[in-house]
């Protein structure tokens, strides 16, 4: 069913025009990802559809009696409500029921003797009990949980700004809502939780709208996606790897029709220069059409960033980390951790939230020191650290002011000198954007801007703390290029599992108490190494019970093979080799397919259940090898 749609309709701030005559219709079985380069207007659209901001022209419709629920990028909190009471602040019969029941239950705690306070207590409860509002609650309380909050009673005055948004995204998960739009719902989570968010979307009911930068997200939550492209939106039926597909199809049909103009520009370029005699009606209709050409080309896509900048001669010695430990409110959040970074590192650290992963990148960056222990760094590393927070940022200054105050110019990895301008504008900052205050720039621009000012300095080592984090796709993707081509190593604290997938060749796991599990590959290799630690683990207790079992039963009955037991032994070890050689199989056929990720997920899941079946058949092997020698030494 038809729940939204818009008709032509234009938006713009200033001299920017954001959406240009767009049109599209939402059904009520949508799931879909808004995607494009920063400050192209993706909140924007979002604030039109939420009815937040007005259109310039054209119409959006509504079916009747929809209801849309918004979580923004910066939610806006009451510093003073609960965790619980800032979760149900919905209008629905049941979540105003239990926001009475939890304020007067509060109120009861200070008032314990107010017999008024206790049977509008107990009228609640019938209400409740009516509503069948305890299902409700209970959901709150599990979402909560899941999403690393499990204080109800905090003041939400008291959180940090990754607790607070977390609080928001629950308040708009419970919401009952027949549209969902979530504008970066994946910022500030950790992998475990996006990996249930995941789980939650996927299967909720109801129409969803939402930005995210996250391709693994996109892959696995929705079934369209819009992007967003210089005021036009171009709709891709399927997941995130369907509009890769499909976007390259659009581009090669762009970039055939703009060979064509730039074949006629040069033709038209030609006549213009002899430099007609007359001017005749049709010549003068000629120069007119030469002007408009003229203006065209160069509309192609240049999304493409290009960041090659250079980078300092770093000499042998890079950093080494001796037995380092750091403790916070009696809390270890890092022990006895060693390691010696080369060259070419590429490190993942990953871990919950608050489980030390900026604090780790903190020490190294000189930005706090280790409790015990110590850390050596070499005379020619030269360290960029991009934290999560955009710092030192003043936001009075104009955009190119602030890269001019890092270098007026950089020389770039082939040693050629480029300005700050031209700099700025292989980072989609054109020359009328650079010379706007950094106030009135999007979230995602300011990041970007940012990440710019880091990479301008020419570092040798990079520590990026988040750095997926409000950037776009296309910017990402020229990130995760430059590291490629990076002459240094690179050290980041992500959440985002595709980059970690894409940059990492080795991941530091936080997993508590101060350990640091140290993991040669990438995030995907490391999830699968813990699942078949845990498989193992799962196994030894079954084999355990099984043998114990197995004793019970060898006591009743002569030593000897069953029927099943001896066709089972005959065959076992060819069984074995045959899972061995198609596990080898797939082992090839992902190397091959590294960029097909919907292809690569369906490989492991088999290629994980063939590892549990092979574990499976050498315990059983080991058994049946034992009891045969027993058999035959029972016979002597």
């Amino acid at each position: 069913m038809n729940i939204i749609s818009l008709e032509n309709v234009s938006k713009s701030y200033g001299e920017r025009t954001l959406l240009d005559n767009i049109s599209f219709t939402l059904e009520d079985h949508d799931k879909i990802g808004l995607i494009g380069i920063n400050g192209m207007g993706k909140s924007t659209l979002l604030n039109l559809i939420s009815g937040q901001d007005g259109s310039d022209s054209g119409t959006i419709k509504t079916s009747r009696g929809l209801t849309i629920e918004y979580l923004t990028q910066n939610p806006e909190f009451n510093e003073q409500a609960t965790v619980i009471e800032q979760v149900l602040k919905g209008d629905s019969p049941a979540m105003k029921v239990i926001r009475d029941y939890q304020l007067t239950l509060e109120d009861i705690t200070k008032n314990p003797d107010n017999t008024h306070l206790q049977s509008l207590l107990v009228e609640l409860t019938s209400q409740i009990n009516t509503l069948d509002a305890w299902y409700l609650e209970s959901q709150v309380k599990t979402i909560l949980s899941k999403l690393g909050i499990r204080d109800y009673e905090t003041r939400m005055g008291t959180l940090s700004g990754g607790q607070r948004k977390r609080v928001a995204l629950a308040g708009a998960l419970i919401t009952p809502c027949d549209l969902l739009l979530l504008d970066e719902p994946t910022n500030h989570l950790d992998n475990d939780t996006i990996e249930w968010l995941e789980k939650y979307l996927a299967i909720r009911k109801g129409a969803l709208l939402m930005i995210t930068h996250d391709r693994y997200f996109l892959d696995r939550v929705v079934n369209k996606i819009f992007e967003l492209d210089r005021g036009s939106l171009y709709i891709y039926d399927g997941a995130y790897s369907n509009f890769i597909e499909k976007k390259i199809e659009r581009k090669s049909l762009e970039s055939a029709a703009e060979d064509k103009r730039c074949s006629l520009y040069k033709k038209e370029l030609e006549w213009i220069r002899t430099g007609p005699r007359a001017r005749r009606t049709k010549q003068k209709a000629r120069i007119q059409r030469f002007e408009e050409l003229k203006e065209s080309i160069g509309v192609t896509d240049d999304s493409k960033l290009d960041i090659s900048v250079g980078h300092t001669r770093l000499g042998k010695k890079i950093m080494e980390i001796a037995n380092i430990s750091k403790r916070f409110d009696d809390r270890p959040l890092i022990k006895d951790f060693d390691y010696l970074i080369l060259r070419n590192d590429r490190i993942g650290i990953i871990g919950d939230n608050a489980a030390g992963k900026s604090t780790l990148l903190n020490i190294l960056a000189g930005k706090i020191s280790p409790d015990s222990g110590s850390i050596e760094i070499g005379p020619t590393v030269k360290i960029a650290y991009l934290s999560q927070e955009s710092e030192d940022m003043d936001t009075s200054l104009r955009t190119i002011e602030y890269i001019k105050n890092t270098a007026e110019y950089i020389t770039t990895a082939e040693g050629s000198k480029i300005s700050a301008g031209k700099m700025m504008e292989r980072f989609l900052f054109p020359a009328d954007l650079q010379w706007t205050p950094i106030s009135r720039l999007s979230g995602g621009e300011k990041r970007r801007l940012y990440l710019l000012k880091v990479l301008m300095d020419a570092p040798n080592v990079l520590l990026l703390d988040e750095p997926t984090n409000d950037l776009d796709i296309d910017t990402l993707q020229v990130l995760e290029n430059y590291i490629d081509e990076f002459q240094g190593a690179v050290i980041s604290a992500s959440h985002d599992r595709y980059f970690l997938d894409r940059t990492c060749h080795r991941i530091f796991s936080l997993e508590g108490s101060g350990e640091i599990i140290k993991h040669v590959g990438n995030y995907s290799d490391f999830s699968e190494y813990k699942s078949l630690i845990a498989t193992e683990s799962s196994l030894e207790k079954t084999s355990k019970t099984d043998e114990q079992t197995r004793n019970a039963k060898a006591k009743q009955r002569p030593l000897k093979f069953t029927y099943k037991e001896q066709l089972e032994y005959n065959t076992i070890e060819s069984d074995m080799e045959t899972l061995e050689n198609e596990i080898s199989k797939l082992d090839d056929e992902m190397s091959k397919i590294s960029s097909d990720f919907l292809r690569l997920q369906e490989l492991f899941k088999r290629k994980e259940q063939m590892e549990e079946d092979l574990l499976y058949k050498m315990e059983r092997h080991e058994y049946l090898s034992n009891l045969e020698k027993q058999i035959k030494n029972t016979k002597i």
